[in-house]
């Protein structure tokens, strides 16, 4: 069931953004009189699932879920049409048309991938507001929980204050600047220390064990989640849900310094003081041979940890005349931050191609219960994502004609029907070469 959640919402947002792009491309094509002989939801080689002729236009879904196309007449694209090319230019199609004109045409489904992305976060500020927990009120550090924050010179306890200098706003955009970023700064006992992001940080991240969990957390509580199948200690009287508050009457709050002093005691035998519906007891359990008493500490949301006095969020309600600024802001640092990410991915010294995902990598991040607001924010994101990739001087994407176009108007020479039909083949190797790359990688992390 949580599959077919996840897949539904894919789907979804999936048909939403293409069919809103290549409306980007219909409506200025329609408007300067160029003729647009199909507009598909997927591809439709050989045959479709649904079609249907209206006014010269055949409309139709196809039944390969790789993306979508509008074939405008006398325009070398995903169709590789070289009929038509062939035959003299007319007044309708798009090789007829000023090059201004075929530059907005090719550009329209990039903007409106943009827009769409800046609307939706206005629109999720106006409807949900925004909730976060502030960096500033994690006030105790960080919990380094793997190698990985270790080797990169994080220790439990330290207060990431900022990443290349910019301070952090929310404590859950860390891992984010963190990829992005090439040094951070903390504080420690009181001292502010600097130290580089290694060079090939995201290719360690990639590599972290699949459910190892996040590099760094906010430091949790120790509360009673679970007892292991060979707990010696499900006898004990714990029970789930206990707050762990002392071990042998020394104070924790989390869940870090509770595991080093059990791990530390000297003894097999300790006193667990737990909070049980305002109660205080006092509970003997004994320790296993690596110290362990044979519990997990339950996973808590920031609401959670709120309403137990840990941390305190940040909730904020927008107008719509608030909203707007605010999502326009969201856009823009979503858009910035995916082009770094970008970058990274061309240097080879990153290991960031190592991260690149497919169908299942896009379709993983939504949730597996259904929830209009991640499906939004994540539509938002794919949909930015889309439009920078669209953007990107491939001969087979819309920045590949946009490139020809503009080479066009400055120069005043046309690339030649033959140099664009190699081009778009060329274009349409690379992107299939990319797509089965990235596709290989999300099967390489389902075996690992």
């Amino acid at each position: 069931m949580e599959i077919f959640i996840k897949a539904s919402q894919f789907i979804l947002s999936l048909s939403l953004l293409i069919v809103l792009h290549e409306l980007g491309h219909f409506i200025p094509a329609k408007l300067f009189k160029t003729r647009v002989e199909k507009f598909y939801l997927f591809f439709d080689y050989k045959f479709s699932i649904l079609k249907k002729k209206i006014g010269g236009t055949e409309y139709g879904i196809g039944w390969i879920p790789l993306g979508g196309y509008v074939k405008i007449s006398g325009m070398i694209d995903e169709s590789m049409d070289t009929e038509q090319m062939n035959q003299p230019a007319q007044p309708w199609e798009f090789r007829s048309k000023p090059a201004w004109q075929r530059l907005i045409i090719m550009l329209g489904g990039i903007v409106v991938n943009f827009i769409l992305g800046f609307v939706i976060y206005i629109l999720m500020l106006f409807t949900w507001g925004e909730s976060y927990l502030p960096n500033n009120n994690v006030t105790d550090g960080i919990w380094a929980t793997d190698s990985l924050a270790l080797e990169i010179g994080l220790k439990t306890g330290d207060k990431i204050i900022a990443v290349d200098g910019n301070d952090i706003r929310s404590f859950s955009s860390i891992t984010g600047e963190f990829i992005n970023g090439n040094e951070f700064t903390i504080e420690r006992d009181g001292e502010i220390i600097q130290q580089e992001i290694p060079v090939d940080f995201i290719s360690q991240l990639v590599g972290k064990e699949k459910g190892a969990g996040p590099f760094l957390t906010v430091r949790y509580p120790y509360i009673i989640g679970a007892f292991s199948e060979t707990s010696i200690n499900k006898e004990s009287g714990l029970k789930i849900k206990d707050l762990v508050v002392a071990i042998n009457g020394q104070p924790v709050k989390y869940f870090d310094e509770a595991k080093e002093l059990l791990a530390n005691s000297p003894t097999k035998a300790v006193v667990l003081s737990v909070k049980r519906n305002e109660q205080l007891l006092e509970i003997p359990v004994q320790l296993d041979a690596e110290g362990m008493i044979g519990v997990s500490f339950a996973p808590l949301s920031y609401d959670d940890l709120q309403k137990l006095g840990y941390y305190e969020l940040e909730t904020i309600s927008y107008t719509l005349l608030e909203a707007i600024p605010a999502g326009t802001k969201k856009g823009y640092n979503t858009l910035v931050s995916y082009v770094k990410q970008l970058k990274k991915v061309f240097n080879p010294e990153t290991g960031a191609y190592k991260g690149l995902g497919g169908f299942i990598s896009i379709g993983s991040i939504f949730p597996s219960t259904w929830s209009w607001q991640a499906f939004w924010s994540i539509t938002a994101f794919l949909s930015i994502m889309l439009g920078v990739m669209n953007l990107l001087p491939i001969p087979a994407l819309d920045g590949g004609h946009v490139v020809f176009t503009l080479y066009e108007m400055i120069t005043g020479k046309k690339p030649s029907d033959k140099f664009l039909e190699y081009a778009q083949i060329t274009g349409f190797v690379i992107l299939m070469a990319l797509l089965l790359f990235a596709n290989a990688n999300d099967v390489v992390k389902l075996f690992r």
